[in-house]
């Protein structure tokens, strides 16, 4: 007799634990839980602490490697190199600018 009660009390253990999950599962539909206010300002705080990372991550870059565009360029084997900014920024004409027409030639 033991063995039969031993053997018919795994069924009703599985069936009561699914019995239980549902009412569980129940029970938390109809009652949810407020949204906590902790993990908005965890996750707010948590993305200042990555922004303030990134910033000393690029300030320390620029201290590294600013040095090196800050200085004049080195003239190389063919001369000193072509500077862009002396070059003309917009042309003369431009598609929705027509050019200026010549200035009138004026007689002595």
């Amino acid at each position: 007799m033991g063995d039969v009660l031993l053997a018919l009390s795994i069924p009703v253990l599985v069936f009561g634990g699914g019995i239980y999950a549902a009412c569980d599962c129940w029970w938390r539909r109809r009652h949810p839980a407020p949204p906590s206010p902790y993990t908005h300002r965890a996750a707010r705080l948590a993305e200042q602490d990555m922004l303030l990372l990134a910033e000393e991550i690029v300030d320390d870059a620029y201290a590294a490697l600013g040095p090196l565009y800050d200085a004049p360029p080195a003239p190389g084997p063919y001369g000193s190199p072509t500077v862009l900014s002396s070059l003309p920024s917009r042309p003369a004409s431009t598609p929705d600018r027509a050019p200026s027409r010549p200035a009138a030639v004026q007689k002595p």
